[in-house]
């Protein structure tokens, strides 16, 4: 039996079959339809899920699979943005979001978003700021940070540490704008 990608074990979980294969085909029609037509994007790609279930589908090879058909939905969507508004006022719009991010994750180390309560759990305060150092050197000066290294951040539970949901969106928002600066 052929699958699109390899499978976990009976033993392991691994993402639902069913639904990456429903995803995919949803993604093959969207990528064909005309540019006028609802379609689907590149963040839309990011914040997709599927269910788990035993000897379903390998997650690092449909991750990988994910952020190379969410590389090409964001180079669609700049070719088509750039042709709407022309390439500079889409590179000056990419820039100014790049110069808030700057100002954002350029705040003092330790303020840089909102933090849970002291009882609540979030994001390592030490580790984001880490990351957000990387990335204000990586736009402020060319230190070399990928997309991927943005995408596979990974941050250790901290009480009273960052909000995710926060953290994400910002995260989200860098991801968007590399991608946009190709």
């Amino acid at each position: 039996m052929s699958t699109t990608f390899p499978r976990t074990s009976k033993k392991k979980h691994g993402y639902s079959a069913a639904e990456v294969e429903q995803f995919l085909a949803t993604a093959r029609q969207a990528y064909d339809a005309k540019e006028d037509a609802p379609t689907l994007s590149a963040e839309d790609i990011r914040h997709t899920a599927f269910a788990m279930q035993r000897g379903g589908y390998s997650p690092a090879h449909v991750d990988a699979a994910l952020e190379r058909l969410e590389d090409a939905f964001a180079s669609r969507e700049r070719e088509r943005a750039s042709r709407a508004l022309g390439e500079e006022a889409w590179l000056e719009n990419a820039r100014t979001r790049r110069e808030e991010l700057v100002r954002r994750l350029s705040r003092d180390t330790g303020r840089r978003f909102s933090r849970t309560s002291f009882l609540s759990v979030g994001y390592n305060r030490a580790d984001v700021d880490r990351v957000a150092s990387r990335l204000v050197k990586h736009f402020t000066d060319g230190f070399p940070v990928s997309v991927d290294d943005v995408r596979t951040a990974v941050f250790r539970p901290q009480r009273g540490g960052y909000r995710e949901v926060q953290v994400d969106l910002v995260l989200d928002e860098v991801v968007d704008v590399m991608l946009a600066l190709r």
